[in-house]
């Protein structure tokens, strides 16, 4: 069963509209099972999974936005939140983290938790991003970590991380909820659209297309996919989007062999026909990403 509830946080609703408490905040609740739920707002998508003991959270968004979280999952349910997994160290997906409680379980890559103790600016940035972890003494950074693979839980609660090397950043988490066939991706695969190749915190344009398809590969009985930003998606449609990375790779490749350079690969590039249903993409963008792969490449 899904539905939709959009929350106008400014009203005074009844519990079964699922209102979050923070006047100044609107997240709009998507049920996907009687027990998943996708928050939408303030940063990237947050996923709600309620297990027999517990609540597990992946995914926090932008500073302040970790209460209205917290109101909007007591909405939910009376089990307490136990666990919070980061899919990766970007703010808008954890910066949530320091309104929750001491006792959570906070969980990331270990690449991830080495990025969120500094918080760098993101490649094309020169500005860093809001460092919550700074002023609360460290409080919401990861307190457990992982390599390669994680299991928290078991048999209906079970939820397994997963790690394929470098895309969008160099800890990107793929998250599963195998009895309910979904995973969360986080921005590792935003959806139908260019990538953001953040090389500063270890992301990759030429690695990207073969994280995604490792994933494809190896993870196994998953139908539905939460992105990070963007709509809902299927399993055959991250197979795409690593044949969609792994073209534009193989355009950056074709057109520096052929000495053109980086702005009129960017000028001249959009999104093949054969990929229906793509954003446009931004020059500037593309730029940027062509700019990355070739730092790879020929740095």
């Amino acid at each position: 069963m899904k539905r939709v509830v959009v929350l106008a946080l400014v009203c005074a609703l009844s519990v079964a509209a699922l209102v979050a408490q923070d006047a100044a905040k609107v997240i709009e609740v998507e049920q996907l099972e009687d027990n998943l739920y996708v928050l939408r707002g303030g940063g990237g998508h947050t996923a709600v999974f309620i297990t027999t003991d517990g609540v597990v959270v992946v995914d926090s968004k932008n500073p302040d936005w970790g209460q209205p979280i917290l109101d909007q999952i007591g909405q939910l349910t009376s089990n307490p939140v136990t666990t919070l997994i980061n899919t990766h160290s970007h703010h808008d997906h954890v910066s949530g983290n320091v309104a929750f409680p001491a006792t959570v379980d906070f969980v990331a890559h270990e690449n991830s938790k080495a990025n969120m103790e500094v918080m760098r600016p993101y490649t094309g940035r020169t500005e860093p991003p809001v460092n919550v972890f700074a002023n609360s003494n460290g409080r919401g950074l990861p307190t457990r970590t992982f390599l390669d693979r994680l299991t928290i839980g078991s048999g209906n609660d079970q939820v397994d991380l997963y790690y394929f090397g470098r895309a969008h950043t160099g800890g990107d988490a793929w998250v599963v909820f195998p009895a309910l066939r979904t995973m969360h991706a986080g921005d590792a695969f935003l959806g139908k659209r260019v990538p953001f190749l953040d090389a500063e915190n270890g992301g990759s344009g030429v690695a990207i297309s073969e994280t995604v398809q490792q994933v494809h590969d190896n993870v196994s009985n998953v139908d539905r996919i939460i992105t990070g930003h963007g709509s809902l998606a299927t399993w055959a449609e991250l197979e795409e989007w690593a044949s969609f990375n792994r073209d534009f790779l193989e355009m950056v490749r074709s057109g520096r062999a052929a000495g053109r350079s980086v702005d009129d690969l960017a000028s001249s590039w959009s999104v093949p026909s054969k990929y229906t249903g793509y954003a446009a993409a931004n020059v500037d963008s593309v730029r940027q990403n062509i700019q990355v792969i070739v730092d790879e490449l020929e740095g």
